[in-house]
């Protein structure tokens, strides 16, 4: 198990770290505010993501929500002084809610239960969206493309749009290779690509499945997008 602390205290993390380790877990990453949690997610995935709330700048509570909205988003333990949020944290999906000092007991209750929740998480990816005020869930089978626009990120289905409050770089950074970067401001699903056409001289546009127009492809990603449909005998290139 990879588990991710924030905190602002450097006393609270090393505290958590050695509880931690008490328990077995030694892939524990520690950072001290919601951005650098952040920044250091998108380049590493963790189990669960360990969190004070009382932190300058973004609180906790903001960072989970953030957090929720990963296509693999961690499981949410807080770790907290006060128990007023207690109700909001578990809107959130939390697994569990702690109050400091954090004793080793209730620790190792809250990692059983993120420890459950992965072993029984459902097999299907997702990205997790609001709607009408509340998350709910899209199968990565249902999204087709993302586009940047202003501060958002629009994820574009066979039924519909949602706004994610992720940046497009994290997003494709999470998603790997079942995306695929037509221009700087948009990501394809890979297994939605049905057609890649030239339309005039280093002109190109990608056809998806379910989305009437074609989406244009830079000249400058051409060459890795041929490469990567290159093993995908279904998809059909036209020049």
């Amino acid at each position: 198990m990879r588990v991710l602390v924030v905190d602002d205290e450097h006393l609270a993390r090393e505290r958590l770290r050695q509880l931690l380790a008490d328990l077995g877990v030694v892939q524990v990453h520690c950072q001290g505010d919601s951005q650098a949690a952040q920044d250091w997610l998108v380049r590493h995935p963790a189990d669960v993501a360990l969190l004070d709330i009382g932190m300058p700048g973004r609180d906790g509570m903001a960072l989970a929500r953030q957090l929720r909205q990963l296509p693999l988003p961690p499981q949410l333990i807080f770790s907290t002084a006060h128990d007023h949020y207690a109700v909001e944290a578990f809107e959130l999906n939390a697994a569990d809610y702690l109050l400091k000092p954090v004793r080793r007991e209730r620790l190792a209750e809250a990692l059983r239960r993120a420890q459950a929740r992965l072993g029984g998480r459902d097999e299907t990816p997702c990205f997790v969206v609001r709607q009408r005020g509340r998350m709910v869930n899209v199968p990565f089978g249902e999204a087709r493309y993302l586009k940047a626009e202003l501060k958002y990120v629009t994820l574009v289905t066979r039924d519909g749009e949602y706004l994610l409050d992720e940046p497009l770089v994290a997003l494709e950074q999470q998603l790997g290779d079942t995306v695929l970067r037509i221009h700087r401001n948009c990501l394809v699903m890979r297994d939605a690509v049905q057609e890649l056409s030239q339309t005039g001289d280093e002109q190109w546009q990608i056809r998806l499945r379910d989305i009437a127009e074609p989406l244009p492809v830079s000249r400058r990603q051409i060459h890795a997008i041929k490469a990567a449909l290159a093993p995908a005998g279904s998809v059909r290139t036209i020049t």
